[in-house]
């Protein structure tokens, strides 16, 4: 008898699922936000966050790279490259940014 009633439930489960799912997703639908606000929600996000990242490492590398430069000013092709590489953080923020709102 057990095993009739579990085979009657997993077939009402199985026959309902997709209406079920139908629900859920026309209430989905109804609810959510629009799919461009997140496309720019998550472009300001890339260039916000890379922007952010970049300036605290060329903030931290330009402090450290002028104490350098004060004691040996020869260290300036040396120190010039990190600060390049830092503000690229930036750079590829921002080309992120174009890829999400291009796709």
């Amino acid at each position: 008898m057990k095993k009739l009633i579990l085979v009657a439930l997993a077939a009402a489960a199985l026959f309902a699922a997709p209406a079920l799912a139908q629900d859920a997703a026309s209430a989905a639908r109804e609810t959510s936000v629009p799919l461009d606000a997140w496309k720019y929600i998550s472009a300001a996000l890339a260039v916000g966050f890379a922007c952010l990242g970049g300036g605290l490492a060329v903030g931290k590398l330009g402090a450290a790279a002028m104490g350098a430069l004060a004691e040996d000013p020869s260290l300036a092709g040396k120190a010039l490259p990190y600060l390049g590489l830092a503000e690229g953080i930036c750079l590829w923020g921002f080309l992120v940014a174009l890829l999400i709102l291009m796709l």
